[in-house]
C-alpha cells in the first residue's frame, strides 16, 4: 500500500496544471456543445449533453479530484459567466453532482490499460451524474418547488419524462461521448502524455480489490455531497436564491460565444506549453527521473 501511495503523489504544481488543462478543454467542449442544435419530441430532448470524455480522460491518467473540480468550474466560467449567465445555488447542484461523478470514475481505474476497467469506470460516472440529476427534478416536482409543464396536476408523470431523458442521456451522450471515447484515448494516451506533467504514468501491474476502491470514506462522502447537491437546487427554486444574468449574447449577438471558446482554448494551449517547458526544466535541473517516483 506505501508504494500505491508514492505513485499517486503530485506536486502542487502539477495538480493545478491538471486542474487548469481539465478546466479549460472541458470548458472549450462545453461551448461546443452550445453550437449544436437539440431536437425535441415533445418535452423530451435530444441533444448532446456533454463531451465527459475529456475529464474521464484527465481523471484516469492523472488526478481524479483535480480533474473533476476543474471540469465542472469549466463549465460554470466558459459556459455560464462568460456567456452572462449563472444561476445562483442551482449551478452548486451540477458542479458537486458532474464532479462526484468523474471523481468516483477516475478512482475506480487503478488499470488505464484495463479496457473493461476503463469502460465500467466511464458509464459509471455517467450513470451517477444522470441519476443525481434525474432525482433531483422528480424531487423538485413531488415536494411542489417547480411545476412539470408536460402534464400538469400528474406529478407522476415526471417519473416517466425524467427516466426517458435518463436513458436518452444514458445511451446517446453516455456511449457515444464519454464511453467510446475514453475507451480509444485512455489506453493510447497512457504512457505517453504523462511525462508533459514531468511524472512516471502509472503502474498498470498494480491490481486493487473491490475494498480498496469503494471505501465507506468514498461511500458516505458520495452520499452527503448527492444530498447537498439536492438541498442546492431545490434552493435555487425559492426566494433565496440569486441569480445574475447579463444577457452578452443578446447584446452581442450569437458570435460572442466565440469570444469564451476562444479564452478557452488559449489557456488551454498555453497551460500544454507550459507543461513541456517545466519537463524540459526540470530535465536540465534535475537529471533523470527516479522510476520509482512519478511526481
Amino acid at each position: 500500500m506505501n508504494q500505491i501511495k508514492e505513485r499517486y503523489v503530485l506536486t502542487r504544481s502539477q495538480k493545478m496544471m491538471v486542474f487548469i488543462l481539465s478546466m479549460s478543454l472541458y470548458g472549450l467542449s462545453n461551448m461546443i456543445t452550445e453550437l449544436v442544435p437539440s431536437i425535441y419530441l415533445g418535452p423530451i430532448e435530444f441533444s448532446i449533453e456533454y463531451f465527459a470524455f475529456i475529464p474521464l480522460t484527465l481523471a484516469m491518467l492523472f488526478h481524479p479530484l483535480y480533474a473533476a473540480i476543474g471540469a465542472s468550474l469549466g463549465e460554470v466560467i466558459f459556459g455560464e459567466i462568460m456567456l452572462g449567465q449563472f444561476g445562483g445555488f442551482g449551478e452548486l447542484e451540477k458542479f458537486i453532482a458532474f464532479s462526484l461523478a468523474i471523481y468516483i470514475a477516475g478512482s475506480m481505474v487503478r488499470n488505464p490499460k484495463n479496457l473493461r476497467q476503463v469502460g465500467f469506470a466511464a458509464i459509471t460516472g455517467v450513470i451517477i451524474h444522470q441519476f443525481i440529476s434525474m432525482m433531483v427534478d422528480i424531487g423538485k416536482v413531488w415536494i411542489g418547488v417547480e411545476e412539470l409543464e408536460a402534464v400538469p396536476g400528474l406529478a407522476e408523470s415526471i417519473v416517466v419524462v425524467e427516466g426517458f431523458a435518463f436513458l436518452n442521456d444514458i445511451l446517446f451522450s453516455g456511449i457515444l461521448f464519454a464511453l467510446l471515447p475514453t475507451l480509444y484515448l485512455v489506453p493510447r494516451l497512457y504512457g505517453k502524455i504523462e511525462p508533459l506533467l514531468g511524472m512516471k504514468p502509472r503502474d498498470n501491474t498494480m491490481r486493487f480489490t473491490t475494498k480498496e476502491i469503494v471505501t465507506p470514506r468514498l461511500v458516505i462522502g458520495g452520499v452527503i455531497l448527492a444530498l447537498l447537491a439536492f438541498l442546492f437546487e431545490f434552493l435555487s427554486e425559492t426566494d433565496f436564491n440569486v441569480e445574475w444574468e447579463a444577457d452578452f449574447v443578446e447584446t452581442f449577438g450569437a458570435g460572442f460565444v466565440w469570444v469564451s471558446i476562444s479564452v478557452a482554448a488559449i489557456i488551454a494551449i498555453l497551460t500544454v506549453i507550459l507543461m513541456i517547458m517545466n519537463k524540459n526544466k526540470s530535465k536540465h535541473t534535475n537529471g533523470p527521473t527516479d522510476k520509482r517516483n512519478i511526481g
